[in-house]
């Protein structure tokens, strides 16, 4: 990026954490930031509130259905805090084991992981459990229905907990981490120890689609809103794949966007424009926009200060950062 590129930062209101920010998300107008100390910070108009969602336990896993911020910790627990500060324990694991993975449903249901066994309860509150082949590392509920997919080692594994079928094993090789599903539900996307993406495309013809080539691990992903791209972290731009036609990408090369000397350690695509969000591992926060593939600086690198999460509120109006050293911010776009 020129020295002469537009900047955002006047634009920028910071927040202390003070912990490392392991996840963050807008309830409408309260920014909720988990933390690796066990507290969860909710920020909103320029004051903050600090609730111990986990005393005395890290913060491993969050997730948001925009009522809500619920975190996983090293103490078993999973804790749903809301917008006034609200926390109290929705679920535990078994013998207090770590939870791995963690999922919301947007009908209030919800799924966690620890170890192999994986914990889906429905908006009644029925649970059942299913026992992955192993550690299962990515959740991920689909679009549409009460539908989970669990990425472990050598594939992901599809399952209908309130269905009397069978789990149905989609298999690939290697270690599989994070998961997601395409908006329209046509795709399913790991992420993978080896540096890189793998892909079934479950219609029409249960394809394979092997995105490699990453010189780190992926560990962010974010879906354009009209789920025709997908982009991922994980090299020193953000690497933006093509899903607008039914092979998704194959054959295709990806968009590569904020080629920076430094790997790009979390993405977050605008809910409603063509702009993407991009964080780095030395703290800077570009955004580009996709017509014209024009870039505009939010935040400067930080020695030591790598952009650990990264949400949009709802509108799009704002945009919220946590990094490692404890730092954050809100981006409040102008006009």
């Amino acid at each position: 990026m020129s020295v002469e590129a537009p900047s955002l930062t006047d634009h920028v209101a910071p927040i202390e954490a003070g912990a490392h920010v392991t996840f963050l998300a807008w309830l409408k107008d309260t920014l909720a930031l988990s933390l690796g100390d066990g507290a969860v910070l909710l920020a909103r108009d320029g004051s903050s509130t600090r609730v111990e969602a986990h005393p005395d336990a890290a913060i491993l896993v969050g997730a948001s259905d925009g009522r809500r911020l619920v975190t996983g910790g090293e103490d078993g627990r999973i804790v749903a805090t809301t917008a006034d500060g609200t926390s109290g324990e929705v679920a535990a694991a078994k013998g207090g084991a770590w939870i791995d993975a963690l999922a919301l449903h947007p009908d209030g249901g919800l799924a966690y992981a620890a170890g192999r066994n994986v914990t889906a309860r429905d908006a009644k509150g029925r649970e059942k459990t299913f026992a992955a082949p192993s550690t299962a590392r990515g959740l991920a509920f689909a679009p549409k229905g009460f539908r989970l997919a669990v990425a472990h080692y050598n594939g992901a594994t599809l399952w209908y907990p309130n269905l009397e079928t069978t789990p149905e094993p989609i298999e690939w090789k290697g270690s599989h981490i994070d998961v997601t599903w395409s908006p329209d539900g046509r795709f399913v996307i790991t992420t993978m120890q080896e540096n890189a993406l793998h892909g079934w495309r479950l219609q029409p013809d249960r394809g394979h689609m092997r995105m490699s080539g990453y010189p780190g691990k992926v560990r962010s992903m974010s879906w354009s809103s009209d789920g025709h791209w997908l982009a991922t972290g994980g090299a020193e731009a953000a690497i933006v794949w093509p899903f607008d036609s039914k092979e998704g990408p194959t054959g295709k090369a990806p968009r590569e966007c904020g080629v920076r000397p430094a790997r790009v350690s979390r993405v977050a695509f605008h809910p409603k424009a063509p702009v993407l969000a991009m964080g780095y591992e030395d703290g800077c926060i570009l955004l580009v926009r996709f017509t014209d593939a024009s870039e505009l600086l939010v935040r400067p690198a930080v020695k030591g200060s790598a952009v650990s999460a990264l949400a949009w509120d709802g509108r799009g109006a704002r945009l919220g950062f946590g990094c490692s050293d404890g730092r954050a911010g809100v981006l409040t776009l102008p006009g």
